[in-house]
């Protein structure tokens, strides 16, 4: 469990974050921002990367345990989406520097959490090789994080959520059909 002060450390950060670009936010400003010292904010992370990674893993983490069912893939799209916008000034900061691969590995994480749920819930056991699941599981969760990574690129523009049902609404009975080949060979 976190204590009292890493908890202020990471608030204080995530502030600074939807205030700023990462590149513009020093331990100079985390530690002015929660009032501690820099020896503080070293003993509980090594670096602003470090602190980063936490609170992305730990974003991640919660919204993963907060969806053991997922009922189809505009779903899994949906909850990548909403997952952005939470903190949609913060999201885009962390994608335009340096550090964007961390961000892009927890998005990737909770593209084939998603996706490996979603396959679960609706088609129960598939009985498929576990060569073809993870095919299935690779398309589909690339085809989520690409999505996703493409409105960051184009600076999350709002009517993404139409681009995205449309194309699901386009794609209906595509995944049922790869199942069905999966189990014809």
């Amino acid at each position: 469990m976190p204590s009292f002060t890493r908890k202020a450390i990471m608030e204080a950060f995530r502030k600074l974050l939807d205030e700023k670009p990462l590149s513009k936010i020093t331990i100079r400003d985390i530690v002015d921002e929660c009032g501690i010292n820099r020896n503080t904010f070293y003993y509980h992370f090594a670096d602003i990367p470090e602190l980063l990674e936490t609170i992305i893993k730990e974003e991640t983490d919660r919204v993963i345990s907060s969806h053991s069912d997922v009922t189809s893939f505009e779903e899994c799209l949906t909850i990548g989406v909403q997952y952005i916008l939470k903190n949609r000034r913060a999201m885009l900061h962390i994608h335009n520097s340096v550090n964007r691969e961390i961000m892009e590995r927890s998005l990737m994480r909770l593209c084939e959490y998603m996706v490996r749920t979603y396959l679960r819930t609706a088609f129960g056991e598939l009985s498929l090789a576990q060569d073809d699941l993870e095919t299935l599981v690779t398309a589909y969760k690339c085809q989520a994080f690409g999505l996703l990574i493409d409105w960051m690129n184009n600076g999350l523009k709002d009517d993404f959520e139409n681009t995205l049902l449309r194309l699901c609404e386009l794609r209906k009975g595509t995944i049922e059909e790869m199942i069905a080949r999966c189990r014809r060979e």
